[in-house]
C-alpha cells in the first residue's frame, strides 16, 4: 500500500514537470510561423526527392518525366528569354481586368438581394443557375457573341469572380444582428446614414473573405482560358511546350502557375489578419 502511494506521488510529480514543457513545446510549434513553414515544406522535398529517384532508376519514361534539373534549366531559359515575363504579364493583366469587373457586379448584386427580399426572389433563381453551369460551357456560347479575342477571357474571369463574391456579400447583410438593426429603427436613421453605418460595416468582414475564393476561381479559371482559347498568356505557354512535345517547359509552367496562385492566396490570407479583429474593435 505504502508502495503504490509513492508511485502514484511520483507519477503526480512526473505530470506536474512535464506538463509545462509539454505545453511550452506546443505553445511554440503553435506561434512560431518559421517552424511551421519547416514543415510545410516536407512533403515538397520529398516529392521533389521521390521525382529523382523515379527518373533516375527509370520508374517512368523521362520523355514523360523529364528530371528536375531540366525543369530547372527550362524555367531560367524561360526567365532569361524574357518568355516568361511577358506571358505573365499579359494573364495578370487580364486578372485584373476581370476581376475587378466581377467585384463590382458581385457587390451589386449581394448587396442588392441582401437589402431586399423582393430582390432576391427575382434575383437568385437566375444567380443559381449561372453558377451551375461551369466555365467550360460558357465557351462556346460566349465565342458566338464576342469571339476569341480578350473579351471572352475577361468576361469568364469575372464569372468565376462574381459567384463566391456576391455569395459571400449577400450572408454579410443577411448576418447582421437584428438588434443592430432594431437599433438603427429606434434611432429613425436615415436609409443612407443606415447604408453606411450598418450595411457596409457588416458586409466588410464577409466581403473579405470572399476575395480569396474569388481570386482562386478567377486564377484558375484564367489558366483554363488560356489553355483552350488563347494565343499568348501563362496557359499558352503550357499548351505551346505540350505541342512541341517539351514537356520540362510544361513543367516549368505549372510550377510558376502555382507559385504565383500561392502568392494570390498569401497575399488575401495577409489581408484577412489585418481585419481579423475589426469586428470586435468597431
Amino acid at each position: 500500500m505504502l508502495k503504490d502511494i509513492e508511485l502514484d506521488a511520483s507519477k503526480t510529480g512526473l505530470e506536474q514537470v512535464a506538463s509545462p514543457a509539454f505545453k511550452n513545446l506546443y505553445s511554440f510549434v503553435k506561434n512560431s510561423s518559421a517552424l511551421r513553414w519547416v514543415i510545410g515544406l516536407i512533403f515538397p522535398v520529398l516529392l521533389l526527392f521521390l521525382w529523382q529517384i523515379a527518373v533516375e532508376k527509370s520508374w517512368v519514361n523521362p520523355l514523360l518525366l523529364p528530371a528536375p534539373d531540366l525543369v530547372w534549366t527550362a524555367l531560367k531559359d524561360l526567365y532569361s528569354s524574357g518568355e516568361l515575363w511577358s506571358n505573365l504579364k499579359v494573364s495578370l493583366s487580364r486578372i485584373g481586368y476581370g476581376f475587378s469587373a466581377g467585384i463590382i457586379v458581385a457587390l451589386v448584386l449581394g448587396l442588392t438581394m441582401g437589402l431586399s427580399r423582393r430582390a432576391e426572389a427575382y434575383i437568385w433563381p437566375t444567380f443559381k443557375i449561372i453558377n451551375l453551369v461551369p466555365v467550360v460551357g460558357w465557351i462556346p456560347l460566349l465565342i458566338l457573341l464576342v469571339g476569341i479575342d480578350e473579351a471572352l477571357k475577361i468576361i469568364l474571369i469575372a464569372k468565376a469572380t462574381l459567384v463566391p463574391m456576391t455569395i459571400n456579400v449577400f450572408k454579410g447583410v443577411r448576418n447582421i444582428p437584428t438588434q443592430l438593426s432594431e437599433v438603427a429603427e429606434v434611432y429613425q436613421l436615415s436609409p443612407w446614414s443606415k447604408f453606411k453605418n450598418l450595411v457596409l460595416p457588416g458586409a466588410f468582414l464577409s466581403f473579405i473573405g470572399g476575395l480569396r475564393l474569388s481570386l482562386a476561381s478567377a486564377w484558375g479559371t484564367l489558366v483554363a482560358v488560356e489553355l483552350l482559347a488563347s494565343s499568348e498568356g501563362i496557359g499558352y505557354v503550357m499548351v505551346y511546350g505540350r505541342q512541341i512535345f517539351q514537356l520540362d517547359v510544361v513543367l516549368a509552367t505549372v510550377i510558376v502557375i502555382g507559385l504565383v496562385g500561392f502568392v494570390f492566396d498569401a497575399l488575401i490570407r495577409l489581408l484577412q489578419r489585418q481585419f481579423s479583429g475589426w469586428n470586435q474593435q468597431s
